[in-house]
């Protein structure tokens, strides 16, 4: 993009940012403004339905108290005289949609108007029954099914008493809850288009809603609206929040604390905010079009100021092309002059750094191709720049060898993705990578290299790649692994010693106490062995031992260790082994060094085997314990006649 169009995009976009600093601005304000009149608005909106619904329960629980003394002032309560006095108060009925008399036994003696099944029906369960007579005050019930209608009905009761103040029952009016005056008045409230009122029972159940499937049902979850949950507690205030149907809206609760209702008034956000919308809208279409109106003059402007720009960019192509070594712009535009002498300056600059760099370069090939290690360079990719010839020699493959293959395709596969994760990881954190692994040279010949590299940078600090060399280690690697061998086997048997057998038990015991994974042990000696040493010599014995060993290796599997503990003292673990199979193993050892023999100035020799058979077990904390039972129990075998396996019990 040129420099005309970025400066032109550039103030486009600083105006279009300020448009947004003002719609920010306008949307943050606006939204506090709109929000705090909201709920205001909703405040006084709920507290003037829970005053009316008040009044209108106050109203219905004074109607039935004035009821309740007149029936009092009878005398008596009893079915006549109550159903006259309901009839004489059919008043009543336009505050209710029914009424009805309870006597101290919680029977319905008396109803106005006549519903069938009513009369006679025991409430005696009744929560609203229970109260009054226990607390003896006026009563708004919990919602439930009016008997014989399947109607739900509020009751509002108030406790009746006899000439001696006992409890004597309880007069009531009922209020339809799906068609009720108090009730449906509620249902009709609305707040512009989809805003409404809704009023639930303290206990969660729903009484008032625009949409007849609500009503009665569970009030929403603390998990769908916590703060209708908060409402319920008896919290009142206004807060913003999903409704269930997902929609996001501003509330209002307030709580009509005598029948323990809950009046809650609600306002989709979108409709309260829909002003703001507009008004931002609008202020977006007047800004866009003033950056339209302003854009054709920016370009002309644009178009006169940059002159100079264009005289020095053809200046530096000449440079660049070699038709001039230096820019000589003239401008009264003291940046331009400025950027052309830097410019002149840096050109001087990279051709004295320039002949540096050669000569560097010629003096770094001359010290690589004369160093007797293999060296190579890598740049921050990864890829490979440089193989010296000592490199070339020892791999056989040339720098075009190297490239067409892959990084690690000539590194051993075993040995092929330790060496790719460690310099991969080099790569990316700058670290010295240093690895030595198996090689496969060009002639197909498997060697040992140790390989160094380590990051080079410039003096500003920059990376600049890896230099590193690789040294054929195949012999000293070959050495040191012919001595960790006779570190652990005995050199007449080729079988592990003692240091070598206790390292693999402690390794079978970790595996024990970590994973559960058991193992067996076997410990043996020779018996009537020293007849062979005294009478044929240590050559006879030594021949007798090395048959020994080859015969017990031919009878266990090739994963267990067998050991020449000492002497003519034998030791096999045997991994992932049980008790039983150790035992028929160690029965296999003692048939077969049975028959063997050697012989010795006409004289023939046996041996037999006493062995001792023990598992790890849960109490084995080192290997000292295990070799312990073992060897306790091959002595027992040697006491109880020799050629004998005993096993060794558990520890109790």
């Amino acid at each position: 993009m040129s420099l005309k169009r970025r400066l032109l995009s550039s103030l486009g976009l600083g105006w279009m940012a300020i448009v947004l600093v003002l719609l920010a601005a306008g949307w943050y304000s606006g939204r506090q403004l709109i929000r705090e009149v909201s709920d205001t608005h909703l405040e006084y909106e709920a507290r003037l339905i829970a005053r009316q619904i008040e009044q209108e329960v106050q109203l219905r629980l004074e109607a039935m108290q004035r009821l309740g003394a007149d029936i009092e002032s009878t005398g008596d309560i009893d079915a006549t005289g109550t159903q006259r006095a309901l009839e004489n108060e059919s008043g009543l009925l336009a505050l209710f949609d029914g009424l009805a008399v309870v006597d101290r036994r919680g029977r319905v003696i008396a109803d106005w108007p006549h519903r069938p099944g009513l009369r006679g029906f025991d409430v005696a369960d009744h929560d609203t029954f229970l109260f009054q007579r226990e607390v003896g005050r006026p009563y708004v019930s919990e919602p439930f099914v009016e008997p014989g209608s399947d109607t739900p009905v509020i009751l509002f009761s108030v406790p009746l008493t006899d000439a001696d103040g006992e409890f004597a029952g309880s007069v009531g009016g009922v209020v339809n809850i799906l068609n009720g005056q108090l009730f449906e008045r509620l249902r009709h409230i609305r707040l512009g288009k989809e805003g409404f009122a809704a009023v639930m029972t303290a206990s969660g159940r729903v009484l008032v809603h625009p949409q007849r499937k609500w009503l009665l049902e569970p009030t929403p979850s603390a998990s769908q609206n916590p703060w209708l949950d908060l409402a319920l507690d008896g919290w009142e205030g206004t807060a913003v929040g999903p409704l269930v149907s997902g929609t996001v809206a501003l509330q209002a609760y307030q709580q009509v604390w005598t029948p323990g209702w809950v009046v809650g008034v609600f306002l989709p956000r979108d409709q309260a905010f829909a002003p703001l919308h507009w008004f931002l809208r609008n202020l977006w279409l007047v800004g866009g079009i003033t950056v339209l109106a302003m854009l054709p003059l920016l370009a002309w402007l644009l178009h006169v100021g940059l002159r100079p720009l264009r005289q020095l960019e053809r200046q530096i192509k000449a440079v660049g092309q070699g038709y001039r070594e230096f820019l000589d712009v003239r401008t009264g535009t003291e940046e331009i002059s400025r950027v052309a002498d830097s410019f002149n300056q840096m050109a001087e600059w990279s051709r004295e750094a320039k002949e540096r760099l050669l000569d560097r370069q010629a003096f770094l090939d001359a010290v690589l191709a004369s160093s007797p290690l293999g060296m190579f360079v890598y740049d921050m990719q990864g890829t490979l720049l440089y193989v010296n010839p000592a490199m070339t020699q020892l791999t056989g493959y040339t720098l075009d060898d190297h490239r067409n293959d892959s990084l690690d395709a000539h590194i051993h596969p075993d040995d092929r993705g330790d060496v790719r994760d460690l310099w991969r990881s080099s790569l990316l954190s700058e670290r010295d990578f240093q690895r030595q692994y198996r090689y496969l040279t060009a002639s197909g010949e498997l060697i040992w290299v140790d390989v160094h590299a380590s990051l080079v940078r410039l003096e500003s600090g920059t990376p600049l790649g890896f230099v590193g060399t690789m040294k054929d280690i195949t012999e000293h690697h070959q050495r040191a692994a012919l001595q960790r061998w006779e570190a652990e086997h005995d050199p007449l048997t080729g079988l592990l010693n003692r240091r070598g057998f206790e390292r693999r038990l402690e390794e079978a015991l970790a595996d024990w106490l970590k994973g559960g994974i058991n193992a067996a042990l076997i410990l043996f000696d020779l018996d009537h062995f020293k007849p062979i040493n005294d009478e044929g010599g240590h050559a006879l014995g030594d021949h007798m031992l090395e048959l020994i060993a080859h015969t017990i290796a031919a009878q266990v599997r090739k994963s267990d260790f067998l050991a020449r503990y000492g002497g003519d003292e034998f030791a096999i673990l045997l991994p992932a082994c049980s008790l039983e199979q150790a035992t028929l193993t160690a029965e296999k050892l003692r048939r077969a060094v049975e028959a063997l023999s050697v012989s010795h100035a006409g004289n023939t020799y046996r041996v037999s085997l006493s062995l001792g058979v023990t598992t790890l077990v849960a109490g084995d904390a080192d290997i000292e314990t295990p070799m312990r039972r073992a060897d306790q129990a091959s002595y027992r075998a040697k006491e109880s006649g020799r050629n004998r396996v005993e096993i060794a019990p558990a520890p109790v």
